[in-house]
């Protein structure tokens, strides 16, 4: 069931936006305990599949790994890197695109469109071959090269637009070629990303901060969710969230005059979900903070360092941590999580 949260009309088959223009979630009915859903045959996505809203007849034919996690000690924090961007089309938007496909073969859809600033359109446009349905995508005009190139080697209709990232979703809505699916609005996509939050629970069990790249909030929003479904299930604590965002294009911090180049994947100052988001900062106690490209860049050499090879907006939630770190922000001895999203190899 999908409930609309700016009418509250409620809806029982597949959509996406309401009639309204307003965003929809989907309402889970999850019982039991969690152990119990298990499919603990499966050591992958289909281990979780009771919790998700998809039927096994319409599964994608892309499996989807359990993403593993590498701690590290930093200042006597716990700090837990969660590896999102080892996904087959190196982002965790696979997470959401595999629930998403799996809906549009439920409702017999073969076309679609999405406005992407590179890692959903990649991940629509590898599924889309898997599966044999047409997509239509909507680009920056300065997105990296090498995200363009993989989109053409997909076989995705590829529409570069001139302009901003909002410029970019505008186009793309009034362009009618297939189902608009942005995962600005699609409620599945949300149900995809909240799995981060019950395999860490299985790896690493209690967590105590959160920390995202925030620009739509597919990843805060689906992150949440699953912790709160496992409060639920497990009566665990709910970790705190922090959302971090690019300078120039904060949603939920003040704006900046500053803007960054570096956190493309993020540059979205007006997210249809600002409202639900601006809840989970407050119910959480958690927080906002925003980055700069000085602080991106030295994050990211830095994550490099480590091993981690990844693109500049992944590199933002671990420039939030390094500046709340310095703020005395978190408690020593504390479990801090930071899902790594996006590979660097795209942007060669």
């Amino acid at each position: 069931m999908l409930k609309c949260q700016t009418c509250g009309r409620i809806y029982k088959n597949f959509k996406i936006i309401c009639k309204c223009g307003g965003v929809l979630d989907y309402i889970s009915e999850i019982g039991n305990n969690f152990d119990s859903l298990l499919k603990k045959e499966f050591l992958d996505v289909r281990r979780y599949l009771e919790f998700l809203p998809v039927k096994g007849g319409f599964l994608p034919k892309l499996i989807l790994p359990i993403t593993p996690v590498v701690k590290r000690e930093i200042n006597g924090i716990h700090v837990f890197f969660k590896l999102e961007y080892l996904m087959p089309s190196g982002s965790f938007k696979d997470r959401g695109t595999y629930v998403t496909i799996a809906k549009l073969k439920e409702a017999g859809i073969k076309e679609v469109t999405l406005d992407s600033s590179g890692n959903a359109a990649l991940s629509l446009a590898l599924f889309g071959k898997s599966e044999g349905i047409k997509t239509h995508i909507f680009i920056p005009a300065h997105t990296s090269e090498g995200k363009k190139q993989l989109l053409k080697f997909l076989g995705a209709e590829v529409h570069e637009i001139q302009g901003s990232r909002m410029k970019v979703h505008v186009m793309a809505r009034e362009v009618k070629k297939g189902l608009y699916i942005s995962h600005w609005y699609n409620p599945y996509f949300v149900e995809g990303t909240k799995v981060i939050a019950y395999e860490t629970y299985e790896q690493i069990g209690n967590v105590d901060y959160v920390l995202t790249p925030v620009g739509s909030g597919s990843l805060f929003l689906g992150v949440y969710k699953g912790f709160k479904e496992l409060k639920l299930l497990e009566k665990i604590k709910i970790p705190k969230m922090i959302a971090v965002q690019g300078k120039g294009y904060e949603s939920l911090c003040e704006r900046s005059k500053e803007r960054s180049s570096l956190a493309e994947g993020i540059a979205i100052p007006e997210p249809p979900r600002k409202k639900q988001m601006t809840k989970v900062l407050t119910t959480t106690h958690g927080t906002c903070v925003s980055v700069g490209d000085r602080e991106i860049k030295e994050a990211l050499s830095e994550l490099i360092s480590m091993g981690f090879l990844v693109e500049p907006t992944s590199a933002t939630v671990y420039a939030g941590f390094r500046k709340l770190l310095n703020e005395e922000y978190f408690e020593k001895g504390s479990n801090v999580l930071m899902p790594l999203t996006g590979s660097g190899l795209k942007n060669v």
